[in-house]
């Protein structure tokens, strides 16, 4: 398995967020987890992007991360065009081809010089999502990836999903309602602190 996650727990305080979360996920495969908001999704996400410890449990992730919060992690001030150099320097890159292909197709290549602040939350998204993809991680961690998209820029997510689950990877993608769990090769539900695997079609396609 690329990514195991073994009965984790994590407490704020008295309240009991996650209880005992397990999670096997193999290479080429796409994982939803679902859940209601409060459910625990994000601090679960938090959890295997190394951002936050569990207070028990254990998390092994077999090969490069990515990691694209709900919210984007992104500077203001700062062009789309900037970002990609920043963090071209930040993961080491060579180049910025893999970056480059994105921003067409993600059609993000018309606000490339413009601020951040400048930019709506979906064209936000678009660029957080590129900014997580861009250096070809083995396990990509999606927490709400298409929130604020348009319905064609919906679609293209999900071509670059399959296109990443051809390739080999690893997809987790979390969200707060179960669209499209066809396209899924595992489910699972987040309720109680828990994942319950449910059931998906796993259409490849």
């Amino acid at each position: 398995m690329v990514l195991t996650v073994e009965h984790v727990a994590k407490s704020y305080g008295s309240r009991a967020v996650l209880r005992d979360a397990s999670l096997h996920a193999g290479h080429g495969q796409l994982v939803g987890v679902v859940g209601e908001n409060g459910a625990g999704k994000t601090t679960l996400l938090r959890i295997l992007s190394g951002d936050l410890d569990a207070d028990a449990g254990t998390v092994h992730v077999d090969g490069t991360l990515g990691y694209c919060p709900q919210h984007p992690v992104l500077d203001d001030e700062l062009t789309p065009r900037q970002h990609l150099r920043l963090f071209q320097i930040a993961y080491r890159l060579p180049g910025l081809n893999r970056a480059e292909s994105l921003f067409q197709e993600l059609g993000l290549a018309a606000y490339e010089r413009q601020p951040v602040k400048t930019l709506s939350s979906g064209t936000r998204q678009k660029l957080n999502l590129i900014v997580a993809l861009m250096h070809d991680p083995e396990v990509l961690l999606l927490d709400e990836p298409y929130q604020g998209f348009d319905w064609e820029t919906y679609m293209r997510f999900w071509d670059i999903a399959h296109h990443l689950r051809e390739a080999g990877r690893t997809v987790v993608i979390v969200s707060h309602l179960a669209y499209d769990t066809q396209r899924l090769d595992a489910l699972y539900r987040l309720s109680d602190g828990r994942l319950h695997p449910a059931p998906a079609t796993g259409a490849h396609g």
